[in-house]
């Protein structure tokens, strides 16, 4: 699902559990449905807190293989969505919507995300020893 339309979908959840809460038993029903959104609310925080933590542990823009992590991307993630997948909290490049990750062979990362969303990310391979210039490939 695209990260646009979950709010939308959120707030007509809330608002159908209030209508029928308040219609069906009143008073009562109402304190139902605002502590079951109350406990939603809680489930959310705990959920987004628990991928901070995890994600905190690991080098800061690091991870375990480019081709891998974005073999798993697809467009419309959130960056709650994303952080699971790179296990790592990312660095942010000089435009305030793109983070970049790496792995320990030199390849690069770059997610682009627009209105908290992944529209597209490019990967930048590192160059391998024998597309150097200068260096005879059937040497050592």
């Amino acid at each position: 699902m695209n990260g646009r339309f979950k709010t939308p979908i959120n707030g007509l959840l809330v608002g159908s559990a209030v209508v029928v809460g308040w219609w069906t038993y009143g008073w009562p029903g109402l304190a139902l449905a605002l502590t079951l959104i109350a406990f939603w609310l809680i489930l959310q925080f705990n959920r987004a807190t628990r991928v901070m933590h995890n994600a905190a542990q690991r080098p800061v823009g690091q991870i375990d293989s480019v081709v891998m992590t974005q073999s798993r991307l697809e467009p419309g993630m959130t960056m709650l969505e994303v952080l699971p997948i790179t296990g790592s909290l990312g660095i942010k490049r000089n435009n305030r919507d793109e983070w970049l990750w790496s792995d320990a062979a030199g390849n690069d990362l770059v997610l682009i995300f627009r209105r908290d969303v992944l529209v597209r990310w490019e990967v930048a391979r590192a160059p391998d020893e024998a597309d150097e210039p200068g260096r005879d490939p059937s040497a050592g």
